[in-house]
């Protein structure tokens, strides 16, 4: 019979859905990105779980045996490539001009969320201090995967100050790998039983190694990479597919290193993307490739179709007190107050942030996605085993903190993001409808896709650090969009 020829396995069925998907975006894109101004990780999202477990069924990542392993390599693959694309798309030698912005969002603001996040988890759902430091550590970061998809690649980024898009974009780089040392000191309170045997491990093991260590070692290797690569290329040894081959198996080798000598992945990859590119001359190599909307396309819009059909739905509830509702509440209030108060309070002493309207973007953008899902598996690794490699099995014979740490982790974690992805990605919808409706009604260009002036309030002055290099990418996106 024909019908004993058909194969709908899991596998075969993901390679069709899947594709369906990227095809119908990617004929799309340009329309989505540019007339809707929508990104691609909500999107995805929606359709994992349309095609996932609670939706038509197809995706069912659970009963494939995809576990915490499989969650923990694909997340850091996918943040990692970020990371080093950020390092490497950055203006040439942007820290030379740039730091002390870039400290203040890596230092105070972090440290900011951090406490106030802390601080809801511990007061809505009656956790001790530890536990609500761990999980408020994995929501700290600016993920660099749902920045990159809001902040380049579309005509509403060429409406936000160059200045404050690199900051942001630096930003997300840089605090997935900073992260660590705020995760490692909830764990290190759970985990040891002295406060000399948890700061000894956390200073010597968190800071020196994995992020000092980490942020030299990716330097080092980007440095060595880009004199190695310009050798080849002076005497015309490399084709020009080698190129994007090389910036992908770069960022690769990178994770890889960091992965096996322990150290931090993130801060290594950004290291290298910085260090590879700091010079600007592989920018410029290729530049004409829009590499990144590749990368975007089929890397980051795979994930969170993926993250979309494995939301663990029947966990929220399980844990005590871990109901919707309060759930609900906790992501109002963490994207409230998490960043925009201390961005606010800060903004005069941050040089690349020049007026409030520019505040307010910087403290509304500072989404949670992939980075959290990342650490979330660490954290719950870290806790179970005692090691970064998840135990798939989920032992019980924890102690009662531990245990309960480990239940509400993931389900936790996985609702932020997901609050996050949907509200950070419709963002652009709603701030590009309310730039055209504050408008008189003579001065209003086409409602979907017309507006292409600077938003107001952020402005977009000569010199304000590295507009007069940006401004042929820009003038490339609107032409495009013309």
């Amino acid at each position: 019979m024909a019908w004993k020829q058909i194969e709908a396995t899991g596998p075969h069925l993901t390679y069709m859905v899947l594709s369906f998907f990227l095809i119908s975006y990617a004929l799309f894109s340009f329309f989505i990105r540019n007339r809707l101004h929508l990104s691609e990780p909500p999107l995805a999202t929606l359709f994992g779980i349309v095609f996932g477990p609670f939706g038509a069924g197809v995706l069912q990542p659970s009963k494939w045996g995809l576990g915490d392993s499989f969650v923990q390599e694909f997340t850091r693959i996918v943040v990692g490539i970020q990371c080093f694309a950020v390092g490497i798309e950055l203006p040439k030698f942007y820290f030379n001009r740039h730091w002390k912005s870039v400290a203040i969002m890596l230092g105070p603001v972090m440290t900011f969320g951090w406490i106030v996040c802390a601080t809801f988890i511990y007061w809505l759902f009656g956790t001790d201090v530890p536990t609500a430091l761990i999980i408020s550590a994995c929501l700290t970061p600016t993920d660099p995967v749902l920045a990159a998809s809001v902040l380049s690649n579309s005509q509403f980024s060429t409406r936000v100050p160059a200045r404050v898009r690199h900051l942001l974009s630096a930003e997300s780089g840089c605090n997935d790998g900073i992260s660590f040392p705020f995760v490692y000191v909830g764990l290190c309170i759970l985990t040891k039983a002295t406060v000399f045997g948890s700061f000894k491990k956390w200073f010597l093991i968190v800071i020196l190694w994995q992020c000092i260590l980490g942020v030299f070692l990716g330097l080092l290797i980007g440095w060595c990479a880009n004199h190695i690569l310009r050798f080849s290329s002076d005497r015309h040894y490399v084709g020009r597919a080698s190129y994007l081959v090389f910036y992908l198996l770069l960022a690769t080798f990178s994770i890889g290193v960091a992965s096996t000598l322990g150290v931090d992945d993130f801060l290594v990859a950004f290291g290298a993307g910085y260090g590879f590119g700091r010079d600007g001359w592989f920018s410029e190599k290729i530049a004409e490739t829009r590499l990144p909307n590749i990368i975007d396309l089929l890397v980051n819009s795979s994930f969170f179709v993926y993250f979309g059909a494995s939301i663990p739905w029947q966990d929220f509830g399980k844990a005590p007190k871990l109901n919707p509702g309060l759930l609900v509440l906790l992501l109002v209030l963490i994207l409230l107050l998490r960043r925009l108060p201390i961005v606010l309070a800060l903004h005069r002493f941050i040089p690349d942030i020049h007026t409030v309207r520019e505040a307010l973007f910087c403290g509304h953008f500072g989404p949670m996605g992939v980075g959290a899902l990342f650490l979330a598996i660490e954290a719950r690794a870290q806790l179970e085993s005692g090691t970064s490699e998840p135990d798939n099995d989920h032992p019980h014979d924890l102690p009662p903190e531990r245990q309960r740490a480990v239940e509400m982790i993931w389900p936790m974690i996985c609702f932020i993001v997901l609050g996050s992805t949907i509200v950070h990605g419709l963002s652009t919808l709603l701030i590009s409808l309310s730039s055209h409706f504050l408008r008189p009604k003579g001065e209003r260009a086409p409602l979907i896709g017309g507006e292409t002036d600077a938003f107001h309030g952020m402005s977009h002055e000569e010199g304000d650090g590295d507009s007069a290099e940006e401004s042929e990418d820009d003038v490339d996106d609107r032409n495009e969009s013309e």
